[in-house]
């Protein structure tokens, strides 16, 4: 069993909560985290997309007020919104006795539905929690084999911990046929297949590029709105990441677009096919999905405490990773697949309008070492420790 990170502050949010929300992608560890949860206190667990719980709550209210000793654990609440007005009658019932904190762990895989329902009828009584795929401090963090395991394969742990690369790949091209054909009709995003299949390769072959609308919409012979109601589910559905553009340089002409990226990178390697490591060092894609897998962990393990941006000016002035920190810092990070990272020009000519507190070059290696008087190179693991 891998610990992960997030659980010492799930506790402490539902020690302080009456409800948590807990959300994340389908297959990322939720329902196995909540059922460590309930080996420590007494709880409820209910699947939502199970028959026999759902026939349990036929009369919700009757039956979750019985519950009121218990942690009640509902997984794939965005499936019944309906629940949502019950959970507030009910916690607001359980505040006026005395018993207002950590009664409801709702765990969620589509965030537009989630929030928009908890943010009408829980406002005030929910906590949010976001838990990703394996991160590189939980698995990865001393082993630089495991590191590339996790680059190649992704974090999702029935395909991180799979026996062999082939049976990785097999699980996340089951796992993508899932989302294609079941999960994205649920939000009555209907497609052809063959459609969806190419709209995600497309995708996966755009990685880490700037978001070009007009170029999905000629390819794939769909209309902008289209093109973008599927962006934004998903993006919803954690699976893309929109790294928006640095804007705090008034006057400053800077690229606009946001740059778009698969938030796991065993994804991108399915949809393109690469299911050993000698296949990903070899295809051309390999610099992106090295530089897209670095973001995401870093955002991932920064949560809340980092937002993160891409910067890049009329000029050609570039930084891959732009952090800014909720301590008031900026770090400006540059991404590099080499033994021997240098820093480009263009990323000094942004630090001298950015002006950051940290300057960073991250590279494949593990030692740190000086690049300059103020620019350091550092292992991805040792900034994510840093970052953490």
């Amino acid at each position: 069993m891998i610990k992960r990170r997030i659980l010492s502050e799930l506790e402490y949010r539902l020690d302080r909560f009456s409800a948590v929300a807990l959300l994340g992608p389908r297959q990322a560890g939720k329902t196995t985290l909540a059922l460590e949860l309930v080996k420590t206190r007494p709880s409820l667990y209910l699947d939502l997309e199970s028959e026999a719980d759902l026939a349990r709550l036929t009369e919700p209210e009757l039956y979750l007020e019985r519950q009121q000793d218990k942690l009640v654990i509902l997984d794939e609440i965005h499936r019944r919104p309906d629940l949502f007005p019950v959970l507030r009658s009910l916690i607001d019932r359980a505040r006026r006795s005395g018993q207002g904190s950590g009664r409801y762990l709702l765990l969620g895989s589509a965030s537009l539905e989630l929030l928009k329902h908890s943010g009408e009828s829980l406002a005030g009584r929910i906590s949010y929690l976001e838990l990703a795929p394996f991160d590189v401090l939980e698995v990865a963090a001393k082993d630089l084999v495991a590191r590339d395991r996790l680059w190649l394969r992704g974090g999702f742990p029935d395909s991180f911990l799979a026996p062999d690369d082939e049976t990785s790949f097999r699980w996340r091209h089951d796992f993508v046929r899932t989302y294609q054909e079941r999960e994205l009709p649920f939000f009555d995003a209907r497609l052809p297949t063959e459609v969806l299949r190419r709209f995600w390769t497309m995708l996966a072959h755009l990685h880490g590029e700037p978001l070009n609308q007009q170029r999905l919409v000629e390819s794939l012979g769909l209309n902008a709105r289209t093109v973008n109601r599927y962006l934004d589910l998903m993006v919803d559905l954690y699976l893309l990441r929109r790294l928006p553009a640095w804007h705090k340089n008034p006057g400053k002409r800077l690229a606009k677009r946001p740059r778009l990226y698969y938030r796991d990178s065993g994804l991108v390697h399915a949809l393109l096919g690469l299911t050993r490591l000698n296949d990903l060092l070899a295809h051309p894609i390999v610099g992106k999905s090295w530089e897209g897998f670095v973001t995401e962990q870093l955002l991932v393990v920064g949560g809340e405490r980092a937002t993160g941006y891409h910067y890049r000016s009329a000029g050609g002035a570039e930084v891959d990773l732009v952090l800014e920190l909720a301590s008031g810092e900026v770090w400006q990070i540059e991404i590099k697949r080499s033994l021997n990272p240098k820093p480009s020009r263009g990323f000094h000519a942004a630090a001298e309008v950015l002006r950051p507190d940290r300057k960073w070059v991250v590279y494949p290696g593990e030692e740190r070492f000086p690049l300059g008087e103020d620019t350091e190179a550092i292992g991805l693991a040792e900034l994510a420790a840093l970052l953490a």
